[in-house]
C-alpha cells in the first residue's frame, strides 16, 4: 500500500506566498513608508521560516506571532498562523495547535489556506505517528480512544466536501476510508470482548452497531459471526440463520463459515 503523504506547510507556501507577496505589495502603493513596512514584514516572514527550518521551533513560533500581529488583515498574517499550527504541531502541543486552526477557521473560512487547515486539523487528530499503513509501533489504532479519529474523519470529511479540487483532498479521502476502518474494529474488538466474557447479548448488538454505522468496512465478516455465534449461545436460532445468511452471501470464503458454535472463539 501506499503510505499517507508527509504534511509539510512549504506545500502551502507554494500555493499561496505568490498571493501573500502580491496582496501586500498592491496594498503598498508608492507611499515610501508603505514600501519600508513590506520590507519588514516580509524580511519577518522570511526569518521566521529560516529559524523553523533549522529546528528553531520556539524562536519561529515568536516571530510568527509577532508577523500575525504586524501584518494584520492580510494574507500572510493567515500564513502566519497556519505555520505557528504546524510547528506547534510538530512539536506535540496539539491542544494548541487546534485551537489555532479552530480559530482560523472560523475567521477565515475562504481563505486561500482553508483546504490546508482542514488537512492539518485532521492530521493531528489523526496523529500521524500511529496508525499509519505499513507502521504500526505497537498500538492498534482499533484499540485506542476513538473521539480523535472522529474528530479527524470530521475534518477531511469538511475538506473534500468543501474543496474536492484541493491538492489535499485524495489524502484526506485515504485517511477517511481508513478511520472508518479502523473506527469499525475498534467496534468488533468490543463485540468480541463481551463475547468472550459470555456477556452474548452486549456481544451481539456491538456487532449490529459494527455493521450499521460502517458498511462495507472488512470488519463486517467478524461482526457478523459474532452475531450469528452470540445468538446460538442465546438460543435465538432465526436470527443466527439470518447472520449466517449474510455472511455467506457477503463472505462466501469465510473461515468463519467452517468453525463450529460449540467451541465459537472470535479472533
Amino acid at each position: 500500500m501506499t503510505p499517507f503523504q508527509r504534511p509539510s506547510p512549504a506545500h502551502l507556501a507554494r500555493l499561496i506566498t505568490a498571493a501573500l507577496l502580491a496582496s501586500l505589495l498592491a496594498a503598498c502603493g508608492t507611499n515610501p513608508k508603505d514600501t519600508d513596512a513590506n520590507k519588514s514584514v516580509t524580511k519577518l516572514y522570511e526569518e521566521a521560516r529560516e529559524e523553523a527550518s533549522s529546528g528553531a521551533y520556539e524562536r519561529a513560533q515568536k516571530l510568527y506571532e509577532k508577523l500575525e500581529g504586524t501584518a494584520a488583515g492580510t494574507l500572510l498574517a493567515q500564513q502566519a498562523q497556519i505555520e505557528q499550527a504546524y510547528l506547534l504541531y510538530k512539536q506535540r502541543e496539539s491542544a494548541r495547535a487546534l485551537a489555532i486552526l479552530d480559530r482560523f477557521l472560523r475567521l477565515h473560512p475562504t481563505s486561500p489556506a482553508a483546504d490546508y487547515a482542514y488537512y492539518l486539523q485532521g492530521l493531528i487528530n489523526f496523529n500521524d505517528d500511529l496508525g499509519l499503513f505499513g507502521r504500526w509501533v505497537g498500538t492498534d489504532l482499533s484499540e485506542r480512544d476513538q473521539q480523535a479519529s472522529r474528530d479527524a474523519y470530521q475534518s477531511f470529511k469538511q475538506l473534500v466536501d468543501r474543496f474536492p479540487e484541493s491538492k489535499y483532498a485524495a489524502d484526506a479521502q485515504t485517511r477517511m476510508n481508513y478511520i472508518v476502518n479502523a473506527l469499525a474494529s475498534y467496534e468488533v474488538h468490543v463485540a468480541r470482548y463481551y463475547f468472550r466474557r459470555l456477556a452474548f447479548v452486549a456481544a451481539a448488538n456491538r456487532a449490529q452497531q459494527a455493521l450499521q454505522d460502517y458498511r462495507g468496512a472488512p470488519a463486517a465478516e467478524e461482526a457478523l459471526y459474532i452475531m450469528a455465534a452470540s445468538y446460538d449461545r442465546l438460543g435465538l436460532t432465526d436470527l443466527r440463520d439470518d447472520a449466517l445468511r449474510v455472511l455467506r452471501q457477503n463472505f462466501p470464503r469465510s473461515g468463519f463459515l467452517a468453525q463450529s458454535f460449540a467451541s465459537a472463539q472470535p479472533r
